[in-house]
């Protein structure tokens, strides 16, 4: 059987994502603005950190948009949205490293993170060009998709705050929270490329991965469907796949359609 051909890589809206990031930094800033020192110091589902470790993380994640893009350009080949995806699964460590120390060089995060929010906001404001190039620590990727990378972030770990806040919801910007179901489909199937499983994550996404026989017309054998935050959490290790078929987030028919094996796929 010939391989399966290879899918082109995913596009996003540029203005688009800047407006999701905007949204979505201005939610979590207002969540942020309204912690008091004791909630500042409750526990999060993220080992051993701190509500004061999740925000000083997103006001990195925001810092770095102005921070990189003013790094020197050493002309190093660019990479994509996927090799980033990808390039987490062994930063867990120095991650989780950075936020402590973050944290504790910062003084009151919630200072901080406004501060980096603001920061970020007036390169989302600016009219750079399609090819501007930003140097990130693992490498140069075009300014318009570390932006997605930054939705990623963003919605990720805004939903880490809302579940140690025990919010109900919080107010994700829906292009954010597509784009972050998005980029984690696509790492999934660039983990295990194939055509045998087909993973849909509606309204968003759907995906088809595993090597096996592909499916051509007609409902796949292997179907996985799941939601979109249920989805953001399994693929980043926040929900187990035995969790998520237990509480019904997720349903899996097919003999082939256990992908416990595959995630998560970011760190």
């Amino acid at each position: 059987m010939p391989p399966a051909p290879r899918s082109r890589a995913r596009t996003y809206d540029r203005l688009k994502s800047r407006a999701a990031l905007r949204a979505q930094a201005r939610a979590i800033g207002e969540v942020v603005a309204g912690l008091d020192d004791a909630r500042l110091e409750l526990p999060t589902r993220l080992g051993d950190w701190r509500v004061r470790h999740l925000v000083a993380h997103l006001a990195g994640a925001l810092d770095a948009v102005p921070r990189f893009l003013a790094a020197p350009d050493d002309g190093r080949a660019l990479s994509t949205i996927a090799d980033w995806a990808a390039g987490t699964a062994g930063s867990a460590g120095a991650i989780e490293q950075d936020a402590v120390e973050r944290a504790a060089a910062l003084g009151d995060v919630r200072t901080a993170y406004a501060q980096a929010s603001d920061a970020a906001l007036v390169v989302l404001d600016a009219d750079h060009d399609p090819g501007t190039r930003i140097v990130h620590r693992r490498g140069a990727m075009l300014l318009d998709d570390y932006l997605v990378t930054r939705l990623v972030e963003t919605v990720v770990h805004a939903d880490d705050l809302a579940d140690a806040l025990s919010l109900d919801a919080f107010p994700h910007d829906r292009h954010a929270l597509a784009s972050a179901c998005r980029v984690l489909a696509d790492a999934l199937a660039a983990k295990a490329p194939g055509g045998s499983v087909e993973l849909r994550i509606p309204p968003f996404a759907v995906v088809q991965c595993v090597e096996g026989p592909r499916h051509t017309r007609g409902t796949p054998p292997n179907v996985v469907e799941t939601s979109p935050l249920p989805w953001i959490r399994l693929a980043t290790g926040r929900l187990t796949w035995a969790n998520a078929v237990d509480v019904a987030e997720l349903t899996a028919s097919g003999e082939r359609s256990d992908l416990s094996s595959l995630l998560p796929v970011m760190a």
